[in-house]
């Protein structure tokens, strides 16, 4: 089982390409508080709720002083088609060797409709601006998730 990441651990630096295929750390975000969300699978209805929330956010979000990354095992294809299709502004990050979602705890057992599975699980990490783990959230709700993130945050 994948260690599960705590408040106040470093967050793990990573270097992904996203929907066009160009690389994304997160060292370049560095001074800014970065919400780094993991779902399973683009273009799915639970995935496809979660992203257009975190877009229909993005602007408070962004005036609050954070960044939006979502981060799932699909290749970057079939992210600009994820995008394009739900009008998307979060930047969507592509990990199809899953080292990013197993650093974050991000990857590992799961129950899907009452069976255990080997899988994404879905997760929001939020990163404050020294790159420090300010929060963990695991296994999260797709809906109503963006909201309590805002409601917690005080924002």
């Amino acid at each position: 089982m994948t260690e599960r990441l705590q408040p106040g651990d470093a967050a793990p630096d990573f270097t992904l390409p996203d929907a066009d295929g160009n690389e994304v750390s997160l060292a370049g975000h560095k001074g800014r508080k970065v919400i780094v969300y993991f779902y399973p699978a683009a273009l799915t209805p639970g995935c496809t709720k979660q992203a257009c929330d975190f877009t229909d956010n993005l602007e408070l979000l962004a005036g609050a002083g954070y960044d939006v990354i979502g981060i799932s095992p699909d290749k970057p294809e079939k992210l600009a088609k994820f995008r394009e299709k739900e009008s998307l502004r979060v930047t969507l990050l592509a990990d199809p060797d899953k080292q990013v979602l197993e650093a974050y705890g991000a990857f590992g057992e799961k129950k899907l409709y009452g069976k255990t599975v080997t899988g994404v699980i879905r997760s929001t990490v939020i990163v404050d601006e020294e790159g420090k783990v300010e929060r963990a959230l695991y296994n999260v709700k797709a809906t109503g998730h963006v909201a309590k993130i805002i409601k917690d945050l005080g924002i």
